[in-house]
């Protein structure tokens, strides 16, 4: 197995030449890296000339300040290195790059808000792995393709010059930031000029997802009957078919703007409308005048209509299931983490920013009221099969880059599984496992994915 991860040392720019890296001997034999001779040093989109000098009796990288601060490096900074001979390429990284919506210079404890504790975590599992990685924002972006003012963690946050990366994650999480002509044009260039991989490129609004899926036969048991809500008759005709639909935003989140409608009897329906304080129902004597209370919001809220089911409950609470979806090392969809969200009491929705609580899927699945001649067990390995099926498809049906996918599921109670919606940008709280390592498998994840597409 050859060494891959290496110290780098640097030095004073008067010790060792810009264009000179020193390298313990064991790695220079390991890898065969000719001597004497100039090779390409690579570092995400940085390139450079050098000479690789052998130290015996060393066991790390020493390089000048000046070729280091090119390349975004501090010193001490652990990193894989990998020489491809056919190219005479001696490669460092993989270097990943972060998209984050904002930051906040003047909080140098804080500089992303409420997730500088993850953005922390993947620094240290980035040092653990031997990849090295760095934060920016679309203000960050700049005229130059080549490099970018990044966040780096060294004692301490700070922003330098860097390469652009091998890799990035799109973790913006606001639409209107994605889709600013300015980032999308970045993202284009970069995969163009430097062939960066962006993965979770683009957020999914649940029409798409649910038209995209239907092509495929084997997800069909998964789709709730679904459509887009244009006007009257469609209400009507769904309403007629099933006691309970709902609204859903088409582009929401958290659970936001959710409308439940129940057929009370012949003329009479019930809305139930998810507000941040509770459940706010409101009686109709006509499905007419529920929706000309509704066509008001389909003025600014395009909504999605779908089948109401009977999901299981756990003391009258209905749970459903989010699973963390991620491709591995191999570049393989894989289950991280899959757990149960009860909806809190007064919320017909479970997200937890509305009082809902975590547990484990299959204590919730024992708890609940699912039938009794249905296994418990079998019940679980089919949410899980389910969430891994789900997610090839988007992969297949879907013309976009994705590494992680939060997909959000329910269960009948007589175990069917059912799909709710798909999260391109699953929140980092929302779906944490329940333990408390430091570093999440979900960090640890999507640093090896990095590593698959890098190819380091």
């Amino acid at each position: 197995m050859l060494k891959s991860k290496v110290a780098v040392q640097v030095i004073s720019s008067g010790m060792l030449p810009e264009d000179s890296l020193m390298l313990g001997e064991s790695y220079v034999k390991q890898w065969k890296i000719p001597q004497g001779q100039h090779i390409l040093l690579k570092f995400g989109a940085f390139r450079q000339s050098v000479k690789v000098i052998p130290v015996a009796k060393y066991d790390g990288m020493r390089m000048s300040q000046s070729l280091a601060r090119q390349m975004g490096l501090s010193s001490d900074t652990p990193i894989r290195l990998q020489y491809k001979a056919g190219t005479a390429t001696l490669v460092l990284g993989p270097l990943i790059g972060v998209l984050v919506s904002r930051d906040y210079p003047h909080m140098p404890d804080k500089p992303f808000g409420s997730i500088t504790m993850f953005c922390r975590e993947l620094v240290e599992a980035c040092t653990a792995q031997g990849a090295y990685v760095y934060f920016f924002t679309p203000n960050q972006i700049g005229a130059s393709q080549d490099t970018i003012d990044g966040w780096i963690y060294s004692d301490g946050w700070r922003k330098t010059s860097l390469p652009v990366p091998d890799v990035i994650n799109n973790r913006l999480t606001s639409r209107k930031l994605e889709n600013k002509p300015s980032v999308q044009h970045f993202i284009k260039e970069v995969k163009l000029k430097h062939r960066t991989a962006v993965f979770n490129e683009k957020f999914l609004d649940k029409t798409e997802v649910f038209d995209a899926l239907k092509k495929d036969d084997s997800l069909a048991r998964y789709l709730p009957e679904s459509h887009s809500l244009r006007n009257y008759t469609m209400l009507k005709s769904m309403c007629l078919r099933y006691n309970n639909v709902f609204l859903k935003p088409v582009r929401g989140s958290l659970g936001k703007g959710i409308i439940r409608i129940t057929r009370l009897d012949a003329n009479n329906y019930q809305a139930m409308f998810a507000t941040a304080a509770g459940t706010r129902k409101q009686q109709y004597p006509t499905l007419l005048k529920l929706f000309s209370t509704i066509s008001v919001k389909m003025k600014t809220v395009k909504y999605q209509i779908q089948q109401g089911l009977t999901l299981i409950e756990i003391q009258k609470r209905p749970v459903d299931f989010r699973a963390l979806v991620q491709k591995n090392v191999s570049g393989k969809w894989t289950i991280t983490s899959i757990v149960a969200r009860t909806a809190g009491n007064h919320h017909f929705v479970s997200n937890l920013a509305r009082g809902g609580t975590l547990s484990t899927a299959g204590e919730a699945v024992a708890k609940s009221n699912l039938s009794l001649g249905i296994n418990r067990q079998d019940a679980v390995q089919r949410l899980r099969q389910a969430a891994l099926q789900i997610a090839r498809g988007v992969d297949d049906q879907i013309p976009a880059h994705f590494g992680e996918l939060g997909i959000d599921l329910a269960m009948d109670t007589n175990g069917r599984v059912w799909l709710l919606e798909v999260n391109s940008k699953p929140s980092k709280n929302d779906n944490t496992p329940l333990n408390d390592n430091k570093i999440r498998p979900s960090v640890r994840m999507m640093i090896q994915y990095s590593r698959f597409l890098s190819g380091i």
